[in-house]
């Protein structure tokens, strides 16, 4: 039977390509997706996907959505942590609201989400969770506090929870993508663009299938012996 892999953020850019690669790997993927209705419509219709709207900064949500995908897909075995949004300002002109905005949806969702996992996994003694962080989570980013302290902050939540998880058979890892080609990408205007990618040995961003296939590999029922790391995926922008 093909594993259920749940994917946060799973409508749109890195996201939307993953559920495609999970797909085409034999696992049946759902996506989790907060607020644009029209681009869930879409992205089900070109993938045959299905798509299940609720917060994941919200645990209660994430409670109810699961056991939703659940009834209709059957047991959660793998879990890609993607969900992700920046509110950048430098820290003298950052509100609250943007600061607790991003942890809650970058970060916190990563324990609203795996905690509502973690249990039957257990039991089952099979998990794969990917958490997606960011090279801004390795290297920092001038207007970026909240994102690169959230991003940052999964890194050592993948971490910990790997070695939590590692008796029980669950592998717990971690993607920090570099600037990838996504929406969010393509909103930074073009003057710095040229600057970031200027920055990256390699010459070129990325694209969401260099994220999508790694999370292939590291979700595979033979990667079990890969738990704890963090795989940066930055075209050599950032050398950890």
């Amino acid at each position: 039977m093909s594993r259920v892999a749940v994917v946060t953020g799973g409508t749109r850019g890195i996201g939307e390509e993953i559920c495609v690669e999970l797909k085409e790997a034999g696992y049946k993927p759902a996506a989790v997706y907060a607020g644009n209705d029209s681009a869930a419509r879409d992205f089900t219709a070109r993938t045959g996907v299905p798509a299940f709207k609720f917060d994941v900064s919200d645990f209660d949500a994430c409670q109810k959505g699961v056991a939703e995908i659940q009834k209709e897909l059957g047991p959660v075995e793998v879990l890609v942590n993607n969900a992700g949004i920046t509110r950048d300002g430098t820290m003298h002109k950052m509100t609250f609201e943007q600061w607790d905005a991003v942890i809650q949806t970058n970060l916190a969702s990563c324990f609203n989400m795996c905690k509502a996992v973690i249990e039957g996994m257990r039991e089952r003694e099979f998990g794969r969770i990917v958490n997606i962080g960011s090279v801004n989570g390795r290297a920092g980013q001038y207007g970026q506090v909240n994102y690169a302290a959230a991003k940052s902050g999964i890194h050592g939540f993948t971490k910990a929870l790997a070695l939590e998880g590692a008796g029980k058979g669950i592998t717990v890892n971690a993607i920090a993508p570099g600037y990838v080609l996504t929406d969010m990408v393509r909103a930074v205007p073009e003057r710095v663009l040229e600057k970031i990618v200027a920055t990256i040995p390699v010459g070129r961003l990325g694209d969401p299938k260099d994220i999508a296939r790694a999370v292939t590999f590291l979700v595979a029922d033979d990667a079990g012996f890969v738990t704890g790391s963090t795989l940066d995926i930055n075209g050599g922008q950032h050398m950890y």
